[in-house]
């Protein structure tokens, strides 16, 4: 399955439910949503509610979406499981969520102090079970990293939706793969890659579902596509410490400052060849992922969509 990313960082809700809208009619069969408090710059400039987002572009389309968000600080596990549950009982089957340890950048809006990666994780694995036993039907009471007190749901979807968890180290996704229904990771080289998925399987994922994300850009030419990679993308490019613990835009924006297009081609596929992008999805199925998210991280997304959908989707249908 090759799914569209609805990028909030980088377009208005509105613009982004058209956006789903026509990637279903190209032939898209799933979107995939971020959930930004913040922008990872000033040139990308939105940040829309995912959750309130959702819901109009589920009943605006009829192709299955997904999330990635982080309960534990920004949000409490219990509304969390709230909107899970509210999405799954009016699109049944059609709704999936990942979960991260989260980012400063979106997270420390409340002003609490941004634990340690360890801590982080630790507060994820009760968010997580806290959100099944919601999904469950159960009464919860928790007293932990988080607290719950005699929480019950009284909306429930027939079928809960997966919970999968979000990765992108192989330390990250061997511990998920005992807990987790499944893995999102996003594209690193294929080596690295290939560590993070034999992690994952190694601590309890065998058998278990595992998504890509991919950053890509494609343009009508070369030199569009890196330009648009650059002006958009250039503060995503650190390693996952960085991006974890800086909490400001304006920091991310002076990070990247003297970032140059060519460094970009590590974290992000840029190309204007139709075939080169057809080889790199080829490759990524044959890793095992069942379903991949292709995020042009330039602003051509009409140009995308509909490119993609002539020439690129036919290829795996």
């Amino acid at each position: 399955m090759i799914g569209y990313q609805a990028s909030h960082e980088q377009f208005a809700p509105s613009e982004l439910l058209r956006l789903a809208i026509l990637a279903e009619k190209a032939g898209f069969k799933s979107i995939h949503s971020s959930d930004h408090f913040h922008p990872w710059s000033e040139r990308q400039g939105h940040s829309g509610f995912s959750f309130a987002w959702l819901g109009a572009a589920m009943q605006a389309t009829s192709i299955p979406y997904g999330v990635i968000t982080a309960p534990g600080q920004r949000y409490h596990p219990a509304i969390v499981a709230q909107a899970i549950a509210t999405l799954a009982e009016m699109f049944p089957n059609r709704f999936e969520v990942s979960l991260g340890s989260g980012e400063a950048l979106n997270e420390r809006i409340t002003g609490e102090k941004w634990p340690i990666k360890s801590e982080r994780n630790e507060r994820l694995l009760e968010c997580f079970h806290i959100i099944k036993q919601l999904l469950n039907g159960e009464t919860v009471t928790h007293f932990g990293r988080v607290t719950v007190e005699e929480a019950k749901l009284y909306t429930l979807p027939a079928t809960p939706p997966k919970i999968f968890g979000a990765a992108v180290t192989p330390e990250t996704a061997e511990w998920m793969g005992g807990w987790a229904d499944g893995l999102l990771t996003v594209h690193l080289e294929y080596a690295e890659m290939k560590k993070v998925i034999q992690a994952f399987r190694r601590g309890g994922g065998e058998g278990k579902p595992m998504y890509l994300k991919t950053q890509l850009s494609f343009a009508a030419t070369d030199e569009e596509a890196i330009a648009g990679a650059h002006e958009q993308w250039r503060t995503n490019i650190f390693k996952s410490t960085v991006l974890a613990d800086l909490w400001k835009t304006e920091q991310f924006d002076a990070a990247a400052k003297f970032v140059q297009p060519e460094e970009l081609h590590g974290m992000v596929r840029i190309s204007s060849n139709i075939q080169k992008h057809i080889d790199w999805i080829k490759r990524d199925l044959d890793l095992g992922f069942e379903k991949i998210t292709l995020h042009n991280v330039n602003k051509q997304q009409d140009f995308f969509i509909n490119e993609f959908g002539d020439k690129v989707l036919p290829k795996f249908y």
